[in-house]
């Protein structure tokens, strides 16, 4: 029966040959803690969007512009940092971009126009997509070291994250001011980054296991263990496309819920600020739920079916959650939202991984968080033209588009790992 306990290490600045079981763990724990460190900080600030938003005196078509400095940030950043990652190794990536994303929430309420604000959040949405490319990098290389599919576990923690950082946001809105309140959440974010960090460059980064009997055959079933470079380059590169736009249109409700459920609820349902908070935060709950289940599901269901189930789960909950005409029902739809977008963006992004690498998730996250670039001013314009409500029924339509998708690839997805 193998063992395999040890992996070499192949990134630069590796410090160790081999990793261990205990390694790997620590590892999986750091990287985890970059996630949550993630969801914390993005929620904490769009908790704080309403009150910015009355600080600068924006209208709803500026504010969708001022937001898409985060999308925009993010998105020109994603490419470069494959490249990074590439040359320095994804842990001190990750490092670097922990705390460029930490130290830059304290800024958005220092600023008085909209203008300003979008100038400060090109900075914090560089951050945001920086991280976002380099942990995910780094989650690839563990999970082919582990043969397992916990991506939506990492994911999980993201979500965790948001919905502490949203609930802290909701408690703490009518008692703290925004400049406190984010400038308090640089603080922490940085002695997370610190803690985290020094164990995430620490450890070498391992290589994949090579299993066998039945537990790995069956894995393989599950075609979630692609290596890095197995398919041909035009096939693997159409695979990647294909799996960001499945990120793009989960990535577009993700940003939705963002940067509107507050003040969709705040504004068109009339309930105080603290209320509209959780609507961010129901949303970041039954996500965390979906994901802490997604591994299990995975490897029960199969990739397709996930994607499928998921994007036609979110479609039904986000047309009831934008036109519900009660906060409770808007608060439902909310939570089915979340479960629905669960697990489309983790596989989408670990299969990208999987076929090329960096590269890859690099490509698979530009093209999924062009889905957060967009609907800042898609959404805005559309509020500003008809009604808030109303655009939110956007999400429906592209949540719809991801399961059609998967379906439609099912063939090329299967055959991935062949």
């Amino acid at each position: 029966m193998p063992t395999p306990n040890k992996t070499r290490t192949a990134t630069p600045g590796a410090r160790r040959s081999v990793s261990t079981d205990r390694d790997l763990t620590r590892l999986r724990a750091a990287i985890t803690a970059f996630f949550f460190l993630d969801g914390f900080v993005f929620a904490g600030w769009v908790a704080r969007i309403p009150a910015i938003k009355d600080q600068t005196s924006a209208s709803e078509g500026a504010l969708g512009l001022a937001l898409l400095g985060v999308s925009a940030g993010g998105t020109a950043t994603m490419m470069a940092t494959g490249r990074l990652c590439r040359r320095f190794g994804n842990h001190p990536t990750t490092v670097a971009a922990g705390v460029l994303l930490a130290g830059s929430v304290a800024l958005p309420p220092l600023t008085h126009s909209a203008l300003a604000l979008a100038l400060v959040l090109l900075v914090f949405g560089t951050g945001f997509g920086a991280l976002n490319v380099a942990m995910n990098s780094a989650a690839v290389d563990l999970i082919a070291a582990l043969r397992r599919p916990v991506m939506p576990g990492f994911h999980a923690a993201f979500s965790l994250g948001g919905m502490a950082g949203a609930g802290l946001g909701g408690l703490i809105a009518d008692h703290l001011s925004p400049t406190r309140h984010l400038s308090l959440l640089a603080v922490f974010g940085l002695l997370l980054t610190a803690v985290a960090g020094r164990t995430l460059i620490s450890l070498p980064v391992p290589t994949p296991r090579i299993g066998s009997g039945p537990a790995a055959e069956s894995r393989r079933a599950t075609d979630l263990e692609t290596p890095p470079g197995a398919q041909r380059p035009g096939r693997a590169r159409w695979l990647v496309a294909v799996f960001g736009l499945i990120a793009l249109c989960t990535a577009y409700g993700e940003g939705a819920m963002a940067d509107w459920a507050a003040l969709h609820l705040h504004q068109d349902l009339d309930t105080s600020a603290g209320l509209a908070a959780a609507g961010y935060a129901v949303f970041a709950l039954m996500m965390a739920v979906g994901r802490l289940s997604g591994t299990a599901l995975l490897e029960r269901l199969g990739q397709t079916r996930t994607l499928v189930a998921g994007g036609a789960t979110a479609a039904a909950g986000m047309l009831l959650g934008s036109l519900a005409p009660t906060i409770w029902l808007a608060l439902l739809g909310f939570a089915v939202t979340g479960l629905g977008l669960a697990n489309l963006f983790p596989v989408a992004i670990a299969r990208a991984g999987a076929l090329t690498g960096p590269g890859g998730v690099a490509a698979a996250s530009t093209l999924g968080y062009g889905g957060m670039l967009l609907g800042p001013p898609t959404i805005g314009f559309l509020a500003d033209w008809y009604s808030l409500p109303v655009a939110l029924t956007t999400v429906t339509a592209l949540a719809a588009v991801a399961a059609v998708v998967a379906y439609g690839t099912r063939n090329a997805a299967r055959t991935a790992g062949s």
